[in-house]
């Protein structure tokens, strides 16, 4: 028998020890599933609003035992262009904010199926009003609140967090107010920072023009004054000082949102003076990263949230669980 040379044995070598690498990085994966399952909990199906005849649900996912410093929260939104999507498919998309150290409502809202615009802008705007009610029931910071998505789901978290409390948008919530007979007070929080990924920023222009898209066209149906109130639900009609911070995520090759969206949304909000990164995908389509991308851009978005301490840096203290 030919003994192995000396680069067959380093190859050799080589695959074992890659071998035992992947062995290892599975066990570790294993472990972060069994430490989510173990240290997690979720409250489903929880009514937030109940609008068109439609009871309209959050699920709540938070620590087993939370206790102690209140947890940072993020409020997410499922993508689908207003006319379909649901928070159900969208779930797995919690668990990197979940390792993070938040609390997570992943919220459904009215799709134009059952209400056209702005219903769904008008349901988002109630589950963060909800935040505010139940943040000392569920120990939630309201100086740490984080509003995230992508496509349509990037539009409202964009919109979430950028209408101004006085918005026309925010009055149907009005009725869940405990007090719904007394004065109306807007009890929703101001949004901390934005997390947008490859939203639509600019409504009218997916309206009409060379930037049309059905699901914008739909969700608008053929009321009347449409292109008013696109402008009036569009997040670059709200840029101003003092706005939340925004980090957004696009692809450059993008077919159902253009790019274009991105880098306005960006110039718009570096001449306003409002902190924000893009972070482009180079060749993303509209979502389907790889993971590397998928997971390079969660670290990007993590090290924005960083820097404006609400998710603490390596080694601070975190919350008790």
């Amino acid at each position: 028998m030919r003994k192995p040379t000396s680069r067959a044995c380093h190859a050799l070598l080589a695959c074992a020890l890659a071998a035992t690498a992947l062995s290892a990085a599975a066990q570790d994966d294993l472990r972060t599933a069994v430490l989510l399952s173990h240290t997690q909990t979720v409250e489903p199906n929880v009514t937030y609003l109940t609008a068109s005849g439609q009871a309209l649900k959050l699920d709540l996912y938070r620590p087993v035992a939370p206790g102690g410093q209140p947890l940072p929260v993020v409020l997410h939104f499922h993508g689908g262009g207003w006319v379909a999507g649901s928070r159900e498919g969208t779930v797995l998309d919690v668990l990197p904010w979940l390792r993070m150290g938040f609390a997570v409502l992943n919220v459904e809202y009215r799709l134009a199926r059952t209400a056209l615009a702005p219903a769904a802008v008008e349901d988002t705007l109630c589950a963060l009003q909800w935040v505010g009610l139940n943040a000392k029931r569920y120990n939630l910071d309201l100086a740490r609140v984080v509003t995230t998505g992508g496509s349509a789901g990037g539009h409202l978290a964009l919109a979430t967090a950028m209408l101004p409390p006085d918005s026309p948008f925010a009055s149907q919530c009005a009725a869940n107010e405990p007090a719904w007979s007394g004065p109306y007070v807007n009890p929703a929080p101001k949004v901390a920072a934005v997390v947008n990924w490859f939203g639509i920023t600019d409504v009218a222009d997916m309206l009409e023009g060379p930037n049309i898209r059905s699901y914008a066209v739909a969700w608008f149906g053929s009321m009347a004054g449409r292109a008013a109130l696109a402008r009036s639900l569009s997040p670059l009609t709200y840029v101003r000082p003092g706005g939340p911070p925004v980090f957004t995520i696009h692809g450059d090759a993008d077919p159902m949102v253009p790019y274009a969206h991105a880098m306005r949304l960006k110039i718009a909000l570096d001449k306003a003076g409002v902190r924000n990164a893009l972070h482009t995908i180079k060749g993303g389509d509209h979502g389907g990263f790889s993971l590397d991308q998928q997971v390079a851009a969660f670290e990007a978005a993590r090290d924005f949230l960083r820097g404006l301490g609400i998710v603490p840096a390596p080694g601070a203290p975190q919350a008790s669980r």
